[in-house]
């Protein structure tokens, strides 16, 4: 390891020149965390929570100093000082030779290179470029230090991390919250024919969570914050710290932007001409944090549509809007369980696309590794007329095919059988299966892999892996799943998305088996195989 300091150092501070892109820090989860601080010209630039280690560390992350470049920098640790000499700068981050080949590292789903992360933040299409922001803590595995990390895709299957977005301010840290595109200007920030992006974010301290904004010129790169912030500030209203992640649109029929915010114990619906001065509508009570609400055809008819809200858990409620109030119809539901928190919809998808196209967080570890949490796979949500009613459904999006390489397709076979024709693939990282599951004499039947049941139904009592689920069929004996497989996941789509779940793939050691189908006589209807390459490959 080339270490490239210059400067002077002391018990408690060390200063150097910036010469390269990134400062490498060292990790250890043996160290209590302590406040790092920046500071250029004796203002502080950049400060957060670390563990630095003084002996040979667990991990390193990075901090992006790219825009210091040329100045003094001075950096100030409040804990033990015994690893300052081991930061170095570089133009490439440490372990940058086996980045997205690491053990433990999700071949198909995003992850970030460093640090961990939670909810995915405004999801927002512009330009080509699928922007997928998320709270992220960039110098640990575990929570904390909110920032907005930043990754763009063109295809929302290949994804390209870009620098963070928005940093910790006066106000706290960046929780959770949305975007859109000012084309109207109506906030005064577009610059000629740019319109700006902005960003409708909650900044998170001790005292309470307030609403802020800050806007981009560039396409989401670089943002610069409103002087004028918070644009809410709703505790005292509310008597409550929980007042945050905001999610905004511009809702057409009224000409006015639409703000969902949790606050307290619910959803609370606020106005603006501006995106600056907010006016409070109307409150709904049943959800907890990371509000969402949308519009949908029903069965595909653009003259019946319906409201679609929800929470981060993903319970949602069929009903109406009119810009000011969301009544619900029905509810609540849910349409997927597991893993899956704080999901969110992309805004500004095309008209000539129509997708409503979500991504939710999965909290899905993985072991030995210097990053936590993933994104899930981007699903399509469409509403559908059920024996019980309207529903929502999530399938995974079409783009997904393009990593597809068809290993085999198969008709009427034993359990005996297509267990065989899948053992070529038990220890495959990246997997797609689809089947369909006759269960004739059983009452229940499922797929497993090294003794984790990636499909458990049980029939008599109705459930899909410990979970109610009732099939439309009522009388049916079929169950039919899209399973797909990453090297720390498994998310599961069942009848064409009626209901959805992930989980965290465990094999368990003892077990020998690899995939195994199993149930009293059961019939493999169809059975369909394909490796998945990964979203990494250059």
């Amino acid at each position: 390891m080339a270490f490239t300091l210059s400067g002077s150092m002391n018990a408690e501070d060390l200063t150097l020149k910036i010469t390269k892109k990134y400062l490498n820090l060292p990790v250890s989860h043996q160290k209590e965390r302590a406040v790092m601080t920046l500071a250029v010209d004796g203002k502080p630039v950049r400060s957060f929570d670390i563990r630095l280690a003084s002996a040979e560390p667990d991990y390193w992350v990075f901090c992006d100093v790219s825009s210091f470049k040329g100045k003094q920098i001075k950096i100030s640790y409040r804990g033990d000082a015994a690893g300052m000499d081991k930061i170095y700068q570089a133009d490439e981050i440490a372990g940058q030779d086996s980045l997205y080949k690491e053990t433990n590292r999700p071949q198909i789903h995003y992850t970030q290179r460093r640090g961990w992360n939670n909810d995915p933040n405004g999801l927002i299409y512009y330009e080509g470029e699928y922007h997928l922001f998320y709270q992220h803590n960039p110098y640990e595995r575990d929570w904390g230090n909110m920032h907005w990390g930043h990754a763009v895709s063109k295809d929302l299957i290949h994804w390209e991390e870009l620098p963070i977005a928005l940093f910790p301010d006066e106000h706290g840290t960046m929780f959770s919250g949305s975007a859109v595109i000012d084309y109207k200007n109506t906030a005064g920030f577009n610059k000629g024919n740019i319109p700006a992006m902005v960003a409708v974010y909650t900044a998170d301290s001790p005292e309470k969570q307030v609403q802020c904004i800050a806007y981009s010129l560039d396409k989401g790169r670089t943002w610069t914050k409103y002087d004028g912030n918070p644009v809410v500030d709703s505790k005292a209203k509310w008597n409550s710290h929980d007042t945050r992640d905001p999610k905004v649109f511009w809702y057409e029929p009224t000409g006015k932007w639409v703000m969902v915010l949790n606050e307290r114990d619910g959803h609370s619906i606020y106005n603006s001409d501006d995106l600056k001065h907010w006016t409070f509508e109307s409150h709904i009570t049943g959800f907890w944090e990371c509000p969402e609400l949308f519009e949908l055809p029903v069965d595909g008819v653009t003259g019946n549509k319906k409201w679609v809200m929800y929470g981060a858990s993903g319970t949602y409620m069929i009903g109406s809007f009119d810009g000011r109030t969301f009544v619900p119809e029905s509810g609540k539901y849910y349409y997927s369980t597991g893993t899956i928190y704080a999901a969110q919809t992309f805004t500004n998808i095309p008209s000539g696309d129509g997708r409503r196209i979500q991504i939710g967080w999965g909290r899905i570890s993985h072991p030995g590794m210097p990053f936590n949490g993933t994104m899930l796979l981007p699903t399509v949500l469409s509403l559908r007329t059920t024996k019980d009613g309207i529903r929502l459904f999530s399938e995974p999006i079409k783009e997904l095919e393009a990593l597809q390489i068809a290993k085999g397709q198969w008709k009427d076979l034993s359990a005996e059988k297509a267990g065989e024709l899948l053992q070529p693939y038990n220890h495959t990282g990246s997997l797609r299966i689809r089947t369909t599951l006759s269960l004739s004499h059983a009452t229940n039947a499922g797929l497993s892999l090294y003794g984790q049941n990636l499909l458990d139904y049980d029939m008599n009592f109705n459930k899909v892996n410990g979970v109610f689920y009732s099939p439309e069929d009522m009388t049916s004996m079929e169950i039919s799943v899209d399973i797909i497989l990453d090297k720390t996941s498994v998310e599961v789509f069942v009848d064409g998305g009626a209901y959805s779940y992930s989980m965290e793939r465990r094999a368990d050691s003892n077990n020998k088996d690899g995939f195994r189908f199993w149930g009293n006589n059961i019939q493999v209807k169809n059975l369909e195989v394909y490796e998945l390459q990964s979203i990494w490959n250059k």
